[in-house]
C-alpha cells in the first residue's frame, strides 16, 4: 500500500471515530429512573471471575468437547 493509500485510511478511521464519540450521548449514569433498584456491586474477585475466568472455561470446554467428539479421521 502506498503512502496516499495509507493517509486516506487513517483519516477516514480517524474520522468516523472522532464522529462516533462526538454524537454518542452521555450514558447518564447519576439520573436515576422511576422504579430504578439497582443491586449490590460486584467486588474484584467476582468481577474478574465473571468477564475473564467464566468466558476462558467456557472456551475450554467447548475446545474440549470439539476435539474429543471429533469424528474425522486423523492423517497420520
Amino acid at each position: 500500500m502506498d503512502k496516499k493509500n495509507a493517509m486516506r485510511a487513517g483519516s477516514v478511521a480517524a474520522g468516523t471515530t472522532l464522529m462516533m464519540l462526538l454524537m454518542s450521548s452521555p450514558a447518564l449514569a447519576l439520573t436515576r429512573d422511576d422504579g430504578d433498584d439497582p443491586g449490590p456491586g460486584l467486588n474484584v474477585l467476582e468481577t474478574l471471575g465473571l468477564y475473564v475466568a467464566l468466558p476462558i472455561v467456557l472456551f475450554l470446554v467447548i475446545a474440549g468437547l470439539v476435539m474429543v467428539l471429533d469424528k474425522s479421521k486423523k492423517q497420520a
